[in-house]
């Protein structure tokens, strides 16, 4: 996947507002690999929705969306996994970690499904971040700042052309925060992807190709 296209793309639910004002919603945008985007955005503006439609959960939209050339309304179920295993990862805001399973099992559930990376390289990630000794302990007993490092490295955990990344430091002080940007950074150097990430005040300091405002 080269490029994510938007096209005079509105939610439903704004359809009768006639206050919009977006550099994403009603306009035309191109999303290339290779570059880095920071999406800002007000509670209430729909960045919970554009992260649904790009995962392909929601199509509850007006407008186009394409991955490449190819609308996104016309892929089915089987090329929406491979898109979800190959092409597009994502560290979701509310995490969708199982809080029974510990930090390791639940990054391993995402490294088995493709065997990306080695587990050793996985270790490394988890001293980076100050977790190393969290590993072996139960998701649901951990911070929802330790949480969201759990979720960043089973994210970096498979082959991916786009990363999205939602609000991925709202509960990180600026080490950790720090430590994340870097981590995140050299793998998607690695990967040659693309970043998109949303956020509603705090977020990375990163060189940002482009601020959209949501």
């Amino acid at each position: 996947m080269q490029k994510i296209s938007l096209s005079a793309v509105l939610p439903n639910v704004f359809e009768n507002r006639t206050d919009i004002r977006s550099e994403v919603w009603q306009h035309d945008l191109c999303l290339e690999k290779g570059h880095t985007y920071l999406i800002e955005a007000q509670s209430g503006t729909g960045k919970s929705s554009l992260c649904s439609y790009l995962l392909g959960y929601r199509n509850d939209y007006s407008g186009n969306i394409a991955f490449d050339e190819r609308n996104l309304r016309s892929l089915n179920l089987a090329e929406w996994t491979a898109i979800r295993q190959r092409s597009l990862s994502m560290i979701f805001q509310e995490l969708r970690l199982f809080p029974e399973l510990t930090a390791w099992e639940n990054v391993q559930i995402k490294n088995q499904l493709t065997a990306h990376k080695s587990n050793a390289v996985l270790e490394e990630w988890f001293e980076a971040l100050g977790i190393a000794e969290k590993m072996d302990a139960k998701v649901g007993r951990m911070s929802f700042g330790q949480q969201q490092r759990v979720a960043t490295i089973r994210a970096l955990a498979q082959p991916f052309d786009f990363l999205i990344a939602d609000e991925p430091i709202s509960h990180l002080d600026e080490v950790n925060s720090q430590a994340m940007a870097e981590l995140i950074m050299k793998e998607v150097k690695a990967q040659g992807a693309g970043l998109i990430i949303t956020s509603i005040g705090k977020h990375m300091e990163l060189p940002y190709d482009k601020t959209l405002k949501l």
